[in-house]
């Protein structure tokens, strides 16, 4: 793997190892130069960090962790070097588990859609598009989606 594809993925591994640390500023500020969009949501795109921690104030904490292990796969990651762009999409598989009340299940399964550029030496998030394709059950994971689960049974 060349140096921008590992710098690439150790990008796109930062974001799921900050949300499951609980560290909501951290996992904003890769996007401070960047749009994050969830498709089919009503509120449409956040862009840059401060819009995106106001996305993340809804994410319930457990003595400072959302209690998720956010799994990528299927990573595939294209560099245009000359351009100082990237492609990159992966699947995303989202575990939670909350003893003794929420036990341990596979709550978001989607695609990731990303677009990268090159800043100074590195690299940073352009864009990242979440197609939801697989939801479960959320209620334990965002506070604005308590009641929705039992909703859709």
């Amino acid at each position: 793997m060349n140096d921008s594809k590992h710098t690439i993925l150790h990008l796109m591994n930062e974001y799921c190892y900050l949300i499951d640390a609980g560290d909501l500023e951290g996992f904003a500020r890769l996007f401070e130069h960047a749009t994050f969009h969830v498709l089919g949501d009503p509120d449409g795109a956040r862009t840059g960090s401060g819009e995106v921690l106001e996305l993340l104030r809804q994410v319930t904490l457990y003595d400072g962790k959302p209690l998720t292990k956010h799994v990528l796969s299927n990573v595939q990651i294209d560099v245009d070097e000359a351009d100082g762009t990237a492609t990159a999409q992966s699947y995303i598989t989202v575990y939670q588990a909350v003893p003794p009340d929420f036990p341990l299940q596979a709550i978001f399964i989607g695609h990731y859609h990303d677009r990268f550029e090159r800043a100074g030496s590195g690299w940073r998030f352009r864009q990242r598009e979440i197609s939801p394709d697989l939801i479960g059950d959320l209620s334990f994971h965002r506070a604005d989606m308590a009641g929705d689960y039992e909703e859709q049974k």
